[in-house]
Formats: structure tokens, C-alpha cells, sequence
């Protein structure tokens, strides 16, 4: 919306602060994923990761560190599908089609 001047954009510091918050929110439930499968872990502890390296990037102003969270972030997304895809075949059919770990 700070495209369009509807609003006007935040600035790096205040982006990296709302990421940083995100990343420990998101801290937060990877803990809990601790007593579930292995992928949900994996999703979890790469979408940490993502946050953390998005707030860095703002913080930095690196653009490198923003180039590696967009490598990491697919690594994040594909790990998701995967756990979606494998939780509702294995429940579908009832019996391990996808392992989840």
C-alpha cells in the first residue's frame, strides 16, 4: 500500500523488528512441534530461519542475506507441501503413502 501512497512505507528498522517478532513467534511454535512429526519440525525450523533472515536483511541492508532467505524460504514452501500433501494421502488411505517422520 506505500506503492500506491496509501500509506506511507516503513522503514527498514520497522521491518526488521516485525520479522524479528515473527521469528519468535514462530520460535515459539516450532517448540511445539517438538512432540509431532519430523516434517512439521523441518517446516517450522526453516520458516524460523526465514524470519530471522529476513529481519537481518532489513537490519543489514544486505542484499545478499535477502537472496540466500529467498533460496531458504523455497526450501520453507516445498518442506510445507510436502507435510500437507503427505498428511492428508496418509489419512485419505489410512496407512503411510508419504512418511512424515
Amino acid at each position: 500500500m506505500g506503492k500506491w501512497g496509501w500509506f506511507t512505507a516503513p522503514s527498514d528498522g520497522a521491518m526488521a523488528a516485525y520479522l524479528g517478532i515473527w521469528g519468535l513467534f514462530t520460535l515459539g511454535l516450532f517448540f511445539g512441534t517438538l512432540k509431532l512429526t519430523r516434517a512439521l519440525q523441518i517446516v517450522f525450523g526453516t520458516l524460523v530461519i526465514l524470519f530471522f533472515l529476513l529481519a537481518a536483511e532489513h537490519a543489514t541492508g544486505n542484499e545478499s542475506i535477502g537472496k540466500f532467505a529467498g533460496y531458504e524460504g523455497l526450501v520453507c514452501g516445498f518442506s510445507a507441501i510436502y507435510a500437507g500433501i503427505a498428511t492428508v494421502l496418509n489419512d485419505v488411505y489410512g496407512k503411510t503413502v508419504l512418511p512424515l517422520g
